[in-house]
């Protein structure tokens, strides 16, 4: 077998190998979607029988937590604490949801709440509703890969098109806040899919861009095209999957659930519920992930910057090897 021919035939392998585990990245989460330690809260004279009768039919779906009364299940509700509450009463047990949280899981707990009393169903309410345009959630789910995709694509336009590092964090910084003033645009006004102030959900936005554009963009400044691979890859076939957007971190096997919290899309979705639904609660956590995976990437590309210089690669040469 010619050496062409060799070449053209372990492309075609590592081509198929790509394929076979872009199926398996985006199909397994949805595969194996269900309830695992989804935390929900139970209040009222009989919570601990509840808490109690639900470990024993349902093992390892649920994480409990009694709290004092129904005041204070709403407010781990209101608080994104909890995804749901349960809260007995003389008249039988009532249902508490946060679709907002996550769609998915307040209709697992409505599910849940049609075996709790038989016949009647227990009561369900929705404490913090999801926006009533996009009461599944479908389109808040469907926001996450077009900011992963843009941002990776201006990665590799900015890293083609603009020789030195230093011009490219200007861009990177600057598609960032257009881009996100951009998609918070469309989101909160074409599309209608996310209340909150503008320029919070916005902010949001263009940090999840800083985060993917910048890391893909410092990988390239220092790696080359192994850093696009790299980069991409990681958000593609990593952070994509397992973002949650459309459903929420406990609902993916661990731990990739919390491993999904810990890369910019899984990271950005959590915020984005966060700011555009609950205040801000339970902001801390996504917002200093963002944080960090934007300073690596400007981290990066400060230091292909420096390596550049070192090396006394004039620009046109360094286009040419990026290009080669």
């Amino acid at each position: 077998m010619s050496s062409p021919v060799r070449r053209a035939v372990g492309v075609a392998l590592v081509a198929t190998a790509l394929q076979l585990l872009m199926i398996v990245a985006f199909s397994w989460p949805a595969v194996r979607t269900a309830p695992r330690d989804v935390p929900i809260v139970a209040a009222g004279p009989g919570a601990a029988a509840v808490a109690e009768r639900l470990d024993r039919e349902r093992p390892g779906a649920f994480e409990i937590t009694a709290v004092a009364d129904e005041a204070a299940a709403r407010e781990a509700l209101a608080g994104f604490d909890a995804y749901g509450a349960i809260v007995t009463t003389p008249g039988g047990p009532r249902v508490l949801v946060a679709s907002a949280a996550s769609p998915v899981v307040a209709q697992q707990l409505a599910q849940l709440a049609q075996g709790l009393s038989g016949t009647p169903a227990a009561a369900v309410e929705d404490v913090v509703a999801a926006d009533p345009d996009d009461p599944r959630g479908a389109g808040f789910g469907a926001l996450a890969l077009p900011l992963i995709m843009s941002g990776i694509a201006a990665a590799v336009v900015m890293t083609l098109a603009i020789p030195r590092p230093g011009a490219q964090a200007v861009s990177v910084l600057a598609f960032a806040v257009l881009g996100g003033l951009g998609a918070a645009w469309l989101a909160q006004g074409w599309l209608a899919v996310l209340p909150g102030p503008y320029l919070a959900v916005a902010s949001v936005m263009g940090l999840a861009v800083l985060a993917v554009t910048g890391t893909v963009a410092g990988a390239a400044a220092v790696l080359g095209r192994a850093g696009i691979a790299l980069g991409s890859l990681t958000f593609l076939l990593l952070g994509n999957p397992l973002s949650a957007a459309a459903s929420a971190p406990e609902m993916l096997p661990q731990p990739w659930g919390d491993l999904g919290r810990l890369l910019p899309p899984g990271a950005a979705a959590t915020l984005l519920r966060s700011v555009a639904f609950f205040d801000g609660a339970g902001a801390a956590g996504p917002l200093t992930v963002l944080l960090a995976w934007a300073a690596a990437g400007l981290a990066l590309l400060a230091l292909g910057g420096l390596r550049s210089r070192g090396a006394g690669v004039p620009a046109a040469g360094r286009e040419q090897a990026m290009a080669s």
